[in-house]
């Protein structure tokens, strides 16, 4: 099959990515020569769409997500990292205090250029937030996020099951259904 290039410096989405298209014969390395611009946009298609725009060769690969809670109108969204980064877990689960609704949901938007193209494939993972950090695998929001139909957070899950209910497996899925399809 092929060998796609992703734009990324996180090696906990390099390693989910992999997982998930190595079940479709599909290699990913990581793509260092190149930075990923960020624009600052409430749109993650956007965000994507963009990146790739300014670096578009075959096989290169952009993905960014979020975390977009009901009850905060979808904040923190494409703002996810840097609310982890400042507030944090517990800062985000502060703002929640008082409120009854605690639905989330999770959506990952991986961009592919091909032929001079951006395609663009979507995931999304509906639950709730936890009311406390719980569990230690995973990473960002991991400890606060219940899938429907669970009990536990993704980092309290292992693995290959985070990996089947994920946001990011979704679109990679998305995006492995594409190539296959094409190839």
């Amino acid at each position: 099959m092929v060998t796609l290039r992703f734009v990324t410096r996180n090696q906990h989405k390099l390693k989910e990515a992999t997982s998930i298209l190595s079940q479709y014969g599909i290699s990913i390395v990581m793509e260092n020569s190149i930075n990923k611009v960020e624009i600052q946009s409430d749109s993650l298609e956007e965000i994507v769409n963009y990146a790739l725009r300014l670096n578009c060769v075959d096989w290169l690969v952009v993905e960014d997500d979020g975390l977009f809670v009901d009850s905060l109108n979808g904040f923190p969204g494409p703002y996810s990292e840097y609310v982890y980064r400042t507030i944090g877990l517990r800062g985000l689960l502060r703002l929640l205090q008082g409120s009854r609704d605690r639905g989330a949901y999770f959506k990952s938007v991986v961009g592919l250029c091909i032929n001079n193209e951006v395609k663009l494939f979507t995931g999304i993972v509906k639950g709730r937030l936890s009311e406390e950090p719980r569990g230690s695998s995973g990473f960002g929001y991991d400890p606060v996020f219940i899938p429907e139909g669970y009990d536990l957070t993704f980092a309290e899950m292992g693995e290959d099951l985070k990996n089947k209910l994920s946001h990011r497996s979704r679109a990679f899925n998305n995006l492995a259904t594409y190539l296959t399809r094409i190839n």
